[in-house]
């Protein structure tokens, strides 16, 4: 069965530019990702036309409401068909419950979001969120796995721990990824597509590296070919379970 690992965010104002990338894509090596702003302007239509093309589309709206809600939105989302959907796990334990009673088991994968990878010690302290980053994120990863979800969304620095803390089967989705030779424009924990398979990451977000690149497609060859070389030689994860405190 096919699994790239290589998710490229199609992080565009509307169809057109997105449908253009996509054509320069090879959906054998990437799944894409549509988030708020495009989804918002080109609705549902445009993640059916990209999964006639032969991607796999990870709708990535981040939803946060209340239970009945997000339930309601995740399950519509299944219906559009796409292969991975998101909430906040900042939600709490009641959303995070009704999002996952909404899916099927072994269809749409469900994952939370964490923390923003554009988000710092000090921004956490402006919402009232203490301690390092890396600790709140550990405590969210806990409790999406108490609530039954498939992983989570975290940067890559946070990933070698999560995989101890977690599992092989808890699937970690990587945004904030960054070849050494490009810019790290507004992300503040990223790392790079090597790295990131290292500590364990199973996919890997990857935007204007990619949707920005002279040739989109060459830069996609040779991340997928780093990527799938890595794998080759990751060491087998051994699984063991660390105290978990959840919020």
């Amino acid at each position: 069965m096919n699994d790239p690992r290589i998710i490229v965010a199609l992080d565009f104002p509307g169809a057109e530019p997105a449908l253009a990338l996509a054509a320069q894509l090879d959906p054998r090596l990437c799944r894409v990702k549509v988030g708020k702003e495009l989804f918002t302007a080109a609705g549902p239509q445009l993640v059916e036309q990209l999964m006639h093309k032969g991607f796999e589309v990870f709708l990535d709206l981040k939803f946060h409401d209340i239970p009945n809600t997000v339930a309601g939105a995740c399950k519509a989302a299944a219906g559009l068909g796409v292969c991975m959907v998101n909430v906040h796990a900042l939600g709490g334990r009641k959303m995070l419950s009704a999002a996952r009673e909404a899916l099927l088991p072994g269809t749409t994968r469900l994952i939370a979001v964490t923390l923003l990878t554009s988000m710092g010690r000090d921004d956490l302290a402006d919402i009232g969120l203490s301690g390092e980053p890396e600790a709140v994120v550990q405590r969210l990863a806990g409790l999406a796995s108490a609530c039954g979800l498939d992983g989570v969304v975290c940067s890559a620095l946070e990933t070698a721990r999560l995989r101890q803390m977690m599992g092989k089967d808890f699937c970690l989705v990587t945004p904030g990824i960054r070849p050494l030779d490009v810019s790290v424009d507004d992300q503040q924990r990223v790392t790079t597509p090597l790295q990131a398979m290292t500590n364990g990451a199973d996919y890997l977000v990857i935007g204007r590296p990619i949707t920005q690149a002279p040739d989109p497609l060459v830069m996609l060859q040779r991340l997928h070919a780093e990527i799938e070389t890595q794998l080759v030689y990751r060491p087998a994860i051994t699984h063991f379970v660390l105290p978990i405190t959840y919020i």
